[in-house]
């Protein structure tokens, strides 16, 4: 069975949903039978760019890569504000200001580093249980509480008279469309997300990614191989733990080991070229998080 991570270069207007249904389809066509497949972060259907999909034992990961940071490029279009954030919704705020690109870099640092922000009522977020986009597409006033997250980087790519393109370096959980939002609000305009491409999931980025069309090309007989990265490309981002044969077979059995050397953190256990496990040490203490079955 294939294990793996299939990048897609997501297309506008598909949903996250939607590709992952079209990685078990062309599987299935290819004769692989049923396959574990999951994504590693939601994209919203007008967004394009990098969605990591795990394949079989890498759906153990898709959780740590829901927590990796990601860079975005995006273009926030001046003027007016929508329901959505973005271009699909309706406009609900309209500002005749439209800020030069030094006004732009001037406030960027004011959004660089640990922020607050308000996540889009339209979005997936649970609300009593319900999604925020549900309940403000029935007409309700959502509230949403504000959270806590860190942008490493914000740099202007390009800019018009009334647009202006960035690249964000972002933490988990930031939204993208409301840093857009609060950009504008804070250059005494409103605006919204016309263009948003993700360019980089954790250690995945577009260079990595195939089209729509090459994945098709698996389900008519193309090689796998040719589109799937191994499972542990997908902790490139962390240091190896060497095992030697006997300590692999105690991780397999979820056994810890004790005295090693390496420093406090993270790690991926493997024995030869082989993944056993992703790896805990503390107090050269390692314990398993999550075992591969390879």
């Amino acid at each position: 069975m294939p294990n793996g991570w299939i990048i897609l270069d997501k297309p506008l207007e598909l949903g996250s949903t939607q590709a992952v249904a079209a990685v078990k389809r062309n599987l299935r066509q290819a004769g692989f039978g049923k396959v574990k497949v999951g994504h590693g972060g939601t994209l919203d259907p007008l967004a394009t760019g990098v969605l990591p999909i795990a394949v079989g034992e890498a759906t153990k990961l898709a959780g740590r890569m829901l927590d990796a940071t990601k860079v975005y490029a995006f273009t926030l279009a001046f003027g007016a504000q929508t329901s959505t954030l973005d271009a699909e919704g309706e406009v609900v705020a309209t500002s005749d200001v439209r800020p030069t690109r030094d006004e732009i870099a001037a406030v960027l640092p004011r959004f660089t580093g640990p922020i607050e922000q308000v996540p889009p009522a339209y979005s997936a977020l649970k609300i009593d249980g319900k999604r925020a986009y549900d309940l403000a597409r029935a007409g309700e006033d959502v509230e949403m509480k504000t959270r806590s997250v860190t942008i490493h980087a914000l740099d202007v790519t390009d800019a018009g008279p009334d647009s202006v393109t960035l690249v964000a370096k972002v933490s988990k959980g930031t939204y993208i469309r409301s840093l857009a939002r609060d950009i504008a609000l804070a250059l005494g305009s409103v605006g919204h997300v016309t263009m948003l491409r993700r360019v980089k999931a954790g250690p995945f980025t577009l260079e990595n990614a195939i089209s729509l069309d090459k994945l098709n090309e698996l389900g008519k007989g193309a090689p796998l191989e040719d589109m799937i990265l191994p499972l542990e490309a997908g902790l490139d981002d962390i240091p190896a733990l060497v095992l030697s044969p006997d300590a692999a077979g105690a991780v397999r059995q979820g056994r810890k080991l004790s005295g090693l050397p390496e420093p406090d953190g993270t790690y991926w256990g493997r024995e030869g070229d082989k993944p056993v496990a992703l790896m805990e040490v503390t107090d050269g203490e390692a314990r398993v998080l999550r075992g591969f079955n390879l």
